[in-house]
């Protein structure tokens, strides 16, 4: 479990580096951005399928887990570029970050999963220093005119975790069928953008290079790894690690010179890292223990 765990949790290292990517492909629209970068994402499982030496199993993927998957990925997507686009993005990134306490709670639901008090405080901290690198310390105003856009991002949050959790349920699936995932959210992510969008294409190659990353970590493999965590991994443990990727991802803009080091940062490095290791005592607790037996 600390192995899948821990390829779950590469995802969120990918996903940390959404912003910096994301800023660096120029004026490309969300919706087209989300169709060339899950195209790449599609190519990837493409490739490791083409490598794939046991290929019995590819059939045998349920239509139910087909339906989750697609509406996870283009779900979750649909949903928060409505949210922003109808809200404050302070205010709808917010909410749209409750899914990591979604997934912990919800976890309480799943067979075999135990929730304990040190996996919500863990997920609650990991929330709070979350608001604090959204707002920059500052307060919030929910305004009722942008009530639409606040009830997409809370879909979206809802979207994702029940994604996350259900995808428990269909752990005998392996996680090359994220790639159909993919190509199905390139294709209505295209749609979208035809139907809600115009076309601003990358820039130069330096844009071109940035989307050829984004499908390629936090928008292509991220899902992969993030699919076997979830399966087979400490999903509660994952979920409060989960509020570790605005942080990192802070922390990379700072990096890059694209962002500056200010108190919130900081109080939130020490919430969600804090608040993650809390989530993650069982597990340490476990390990030691069967150290200690071994010895």
């Amino acid at each position: 479990m600390a192995r899948a765990t821990a390829i779950g949790f590469s995802a969120i290292l990918m996903w940390a580096l959404l912003a910096l990517f994301t800023q660096a492909s120029g004026q490309v629209p969300p919706f087209l951005l989300s169709a060339l970068a899950f195209s790449v994402g599609t190519a990837i499982g493409l490739v490791a399928l083409a490598f794939r030496r046991d290929r019995g199993d590819r059939a045998r993927i349920p239509a139910a887990a087909w339906l989750l998957g697609i509406a996870g990925l283009f779900g979750y997507h649909f949903l928060y570029f409505t949210a922003l686009r109808n809200a404050p993005a302070v205010e709808a990134s917010l909410i749209a970050y409750l899914w990591p306490l979604f997934i912990v709670v919800g976890s309480a639901l799943m067979p075999g999963e135990r929730l304990g008090i040190h996996h919500v405080a863990g997920a609650l901290m990991g929330l709070a220093g979350t608001a604090l690198l959204v707002t920059g310390g500052k307060g919030i105003a929910f305004e009722a005119r942008y009530g639409f856009g606040y009830a997409a991002a809370l879909a979206c949050a809802f979207v994702w975790s029940s994604y996350s959790l259900m995808s428990r349920r269909f752990a005998k699936v392996p996680s090359e069928a994220v790639t159909g995932f993919c190509a199905a959210t390139a294709v209505l992510s295209l749609a979208c953008h035809f139907a809600l969008e115009e076309t601003v294409w990358p820039a130069g190659a330096g844009e071109w290079l940035a989307v050829l990353a984004l499908g390629l970590m936090p928008v292509g493999a991220a899902f992969y790894t993030w699919d076997h965590g979830v399966k087979h991994g400490n999903i509660q443990v994952l979920g409060a690690a989960s509020y570790a990727a605005p942080l990192l991802s802070t922390l990379v803009l700072i990096a890059a010179g694209a962002a500056e080091p200010t108190w919130p940062v900081l109080a939130a490095c020490l919430l969600i890292t804090g608040g993650a290791a809390l989530a993650a005592k069982s597990m340490f607790t476990a390990r030691t223990r069967a150290a200690g037996s071994r010895a």
